[in-house]
């Protein structure tokens, strides 16, 4: 899953994720698309009008970042978190800073803002 261009599940461009509205600033939020037994996970982060997308698979392990409790970003808001090993990423880049991934990084997806809705790009 993690990144997989081929993924017959991962969205194409285009694809309307939801209202910018719709995710806090500074904020982050999931989505998750299936095609048959197929499955994309991404989720995207949000600062200002800044936005960022990734893959929801820790780069370590393989697993969601979020966990049970839905959450990407620390409480700080600074870094992307992953919930299943503490491992800390940079939002601008996905570059881990801590845990059990250095030198690796989050795979990044394409999105856009178009007319107040965020797009897959």
């Amino acid at each position: 899953m993690r990144g997989d261009p081929d993924n017959p599940a991962r969205p194409a461009a285009g694809t309307l994720l939801c209202a910018l509205d719709e995710i806090p600033s500074p904020g982050s939020k999931g989505f998750r698309f299936r095609e048959g037994e197929a499955l994309f996970a991404g989720f995207v982060v949000r600062q200002g009008e800044s936005l960022v997308g990734y893959v929801d698979s820790c780069p370590h392990a393989g697993w969601p970042l979020a966990g049970f409790a839905g959450r990407y970003l620390t409480r700080e808001n600074d870094y992307i978190l992953c919930a299943g090993h503490g491992a800390l990423f940079k939002i601008d880049g996905g570059a881990c800073v801590a845990g059990p991934c250095p030198g690796e990084a989050l795979t990044p997806w394409p999105v856009a803002v178009r007319d107040g809705q965020v797009v897959v790009a």
